[in-house]
């Protein structure tokens, strides 16, 4: 790996996320619109116009700005910036370049992802992550990524949840390319570390100092009548390779919601206690377990990139984040790295094989006429962030703060 000081961000990181397929909308060049729109697919419905945040970026950002959050995380559609093998369109990278300098203006750190979950049409039909060749392919997307926005990026996120990515797609078959092979999905599983390698190298190449890492979906596990084998097999692929492979990064993104149960037969899904409109236990007490099972695994610090909960009961929202951030607060007085917290999400969005049942977001957006409306939760995330504010991160991040990669 190539060498680099990364410079942290002073202050804490308080923010809220989205993706650019559930929200830009047009995504019509990506494995995902062609998955919705096949017939008999099991997508609840398409994704069209999402929230329209290609053209509304700015309206979105003004929201992020009154709820006083000083970072956003978002991410750019490789579909867009490389239609096809090898062509780069400059007028995607000039857009998010627009969105970056949004950010800035409005004195928002933009916490950029460049990959969550879609794939160019182009790269779908070569095999995908099963491709022998798809490293190669993210390392140069991310080097022309880090080349065109590097000078104005805060941190860089390579994969979104790549665990997920293949547990949904090679396991469940419930993303594309809807596989069911255990082989395939530990295969791919692999393949998706060495992309996160090549995308590190070619971003540490280009211009910028920023923080590189990847996303790790993480939760709670607990095995019940005799599901700890079932339960340790699974987490090894879900959770353990990853972690083992993300020591030498800047930082490691923790994405994180319930907590799930196993027996011997695999994944019980729910249980008993309040559940989540997803079906999820409410169980916000998965930060700070979650965060103190990455940090057993490396000594890299730790953002909790992902935290929200999909409901149509606002108040239920605002429960959740109320005891989530206390969690979040028990774990940074115990003494743990973490230098930022970002609720998903900020809109009410496109929820993937789910369509737009559940409600994720601190907005509503209106399907028809695109327009935002907050709820109390995102009023009552601003008050708690403000009521944190002024706080820096860790003692060890300071404005000159460096980590050697």
């Amino acid at each position: 790996m190539t060498q680099r000081d990364a410079h942290f961000p002073a202050a804490f990181l308080w923010g809220t996320a989205t993706a650019a397929y559930q929200i830009e909308g047009g995504g019509t060049n990506t494995d995902w619109w062609r998955f919705e729109h096949r017939e008999g697919s099991i997508a609840a419905e398409p994704c069209g116009d999402a929230c329209d945040s290609w053209h509304r970026y700015g309206e979105d950002l003004d929201i992020v700005a009154t709820l006083g959050l000083n970072s956003y995380r978002f991410s750019v559609e490789w579909a867009r910036i490389e239609p096809r093998h090898g062509e780069i369109d400059r007028h995607a990278l000039e857009h998010y370049r627009a969105v970056l300098a949004a950010c800035h203006e409005r004195a928002i750190a933009p916490v950029v992802t460049l990959h969550h979950f879609t794939l160019p049409l182009w790269v779908a039909d070569a095999g995908g992550f099963e491709s022998p060749d798809i490293a190669e392919w993210m390392g140069a997307y991310a080097r022309v990524v880090g080349e065109a926005l590097g000078d104005q990026i805060a941190m860089a996120c390579t994969i979104n949840e790549p665990n997920i990515v293949a547990a949904m797609g090679y396991l469940a078959s419930v993303f594309p390319p809807e596989v069911t092979d255990w082989s395939r999905y530990v295969a791919v599983n692999g393949a998706l570390r060495r992309c996160h390698r090549a995308m590190v190298d070619a971003l540490r190449e280009g211009p910028g100092d920023f923080p590189i890492g990847m996303t790790l979906s993480m939760a709670e596990y607990e095995a019940v009548d005799d599901g700890e084998e079932a339960l340790a097999t699974y987490r090894t692929e879900m959770e353990d390779r990853y972690l083992a492979e993300v020591t030498e990064d800047d930082f490691l993104g923790v994405q994180c919601y319930t907590k799930h149960l196993f027996g011997p037969g695999g994944m019980i899904w729910g249980g008993d206690g309040e559940l989540t409109e997803m079906g999820y236990l409410f169980w916000p007490r998965s930060v700070a377990y979650t965060l103190r099972r990455a940090r057993e695994f490396t000594s890299i610090p730790l953002v909790v990139t992902e935290n929200g909960i999909g409901t149509n009961d606002d108040d239920q929202r605002i429960r959740y984040l109320t005891e989530a951030l206390a969690h979040l607060d028990e774990a940074r007085r115990d003494g743990i790295d973490v230098r930022g917290y970002f609720q998903w999400s900020l809109l009410d969005n496109f929820e993937w094989v789910l369509g737009y049942g559940p409600k994720f977001g601190l907005v509503a957006v209106d399907r028809t006429t695109f327009a935002r409306t907050p709820k109390p939760s995102a009023a009552w995330y601003a008050d708690a962030v403000a009521a944190r504010s002024g706080e820096v991160a860790p003692s060890s991040s300071t404005p000159s703060d460096e980590v050697g990669a």
